[in-house]
């Protein structure tokens, strides 16, 4: 049998199955926010959260993109995600910001541009 085989071994009446990974299986990288880029996110986040408008979030590293969501409230959808993707990188730039019902509310190549959609200030309107 091969590594990558199961293997029946019996003693005693019980039979143990062992499953090996094959040699060749390459462990696949994730994708996930560097410190800097974290950072940037956690001061808008810290910001809302003081504010009372967030309360919770969830960072998801995946294969192709990684993802910190951010939540009203932990036990609903997420109001946004910030999304990086290095496969758009060179085309939209690896950076969105995403609403609770899909829209693509920034895209961009400079996070903190991106974040800046969430990081709304209070302006004065004249009328």
């Amino acid at each position: 049998m091969s590594d990558g085989e199961e293997k029946a071994i019996a003693g005693g009446g019980a039979m143990l199955l062992s499953l090996t990974p094959p040699e060749t299986a390459k462990a696949v990288p994730l994708i996930s926010f560097n410190r800097l880029e974290l950072n940037e996110i956690l001061r808008v986040y810290g910001r809302m959260v003081a504010a009372g408008e967030w309360r919770d979030y969830a960072i998801d590293h995946l294969r192709d993109k990684a993802v910190f969501s951010i939540f009203r409230r932990s036990s609903e959808m997420p109001l946004y995600k910030v999304i990086k993707d290095p496969e758009l990188r060179n085309r939209q730039g690896a950076y969105s910001v995403v609403a609770a019902g899909g829209y693509v509310m920034k895209r961009g190549h400079d996070l903190r541009q991106v974040l800046a959609v969430l990081d709304g200030k209070l302006k004065l309107v004249h009328g």
